[in-house]
């Protein structure tokens, strides 16, 4: 599982890395107030569900966009319940994920089939993601990230929502607290998730799930790609580094730099 994650780069770098811009002008302004997740984009080191956060999607490649964290099917009666992380052994076959993962696949050799945008795959981007272990006082947070701290791309599905004219938003529960989703009003609810695998040999002392995490050269190709399942592997844990965190992280409302340095066990 995935619950947790950091991106602690400056907008300028993390543009430069994935060779996209922001698409809202908003995100070139001062900070406005209230969830850091509706702020101009600043570094991040406690993303949650239920938050905006910085995504690529296969329909816009060129564009960050910002995309709530649960995904929402098409086909859902309301938006309650999002789904944030996607096994990748059946995420082809799982109602609420194969429309997203198959849609390059369906319209590949029909190019009179109809781009609906509705639906897809994504790159969520990040540098880092926490996971807990069990230990004799409770649960210990660790952060898993590059040797470098450099940022990467993690595999995910995105989904446009429509809200039907009696359907009121709830929003998600993030987690253990977060942020209200838009009203219903606001239109379409554009969610994504992130695709989790085995776990390499540093996070199974962890967790029995990682995230995908992509290699640089094949970003463009899990977007692209009729069916790119084979990248759904593993990261190799020799570039990968783990330590113990502050319990603070367990609060989605706290993110601060002090979130990510490294504590004793």
């Amino acid at each position: 599982m995935c619950g947790r994650y950091t991106l602690t780069i400056e907008r300028e770098d993390l543009e430069e890395r994935f060779g996209a811009r922001f698409s809202d002008a908003n995100d070139r302004e001062t900070d406005t107030r209230g969830d850091p997740s509706e702020k101009a984009f600043a570094p991040r080191y406690n993303m949650a569900p239920g938050q905006r956060l910085p995504v690529i999607t296969d329909d816009e490649p060129e564009t960050i966009r910002r995309l709530e964290w649960g995904l929402i099917p098409s086909w859902a009666e309301d938006d309650s319940g999002g789904l944030i992380n996607a096994r990748a052994e059946t995420v082809d076959e799982k109602p609420s994920f194969r429309a997203a993962y198959n849609r390059r696949q369906s319209r590949e050799g029909n190019d009179r089939a109809p781009d609906t945008s509705s639906a897809g795959r994504c790159l969520v981007l990040a540098d880092g993601f926490y996971e807990w272990v069990e230990t004799e006082d409770g649960k210990r947070p660790y952060r898993v990230a590059f040797e470098d701290d450099r940022p990467f791309a993690m595999a995910g599905l995105w989904e446009r929502w429509e809200p039907s004219a009696e359907t009121t938003q709830a929003g998600l529960d993030a987690f253990g607290g977060g942020v209200e989703s838009p009203a219903a009003d606001d239109g379409p609810l554009e969610t994504f998730t992130i695709i989790t695998t085995e776990p390499n040999d540093l996070v199974s002392e962890l967790h029995h799930r990682m995230a995908v995490i992509l290699d640089p050269a094949a970003e463009r190709e899990w977007l692209t790609a009729a069916d790119p399942r084979d990248l759904l592997e593993p990261y190799p844990a020799d570039e990968l580094r783990a330590y113990p965190v502050s319990r603070a992280v367990n609060d989605p409302a706290t993110d601060e730099p002090s979130l990510i340095e490294s504590v004793e066990p």
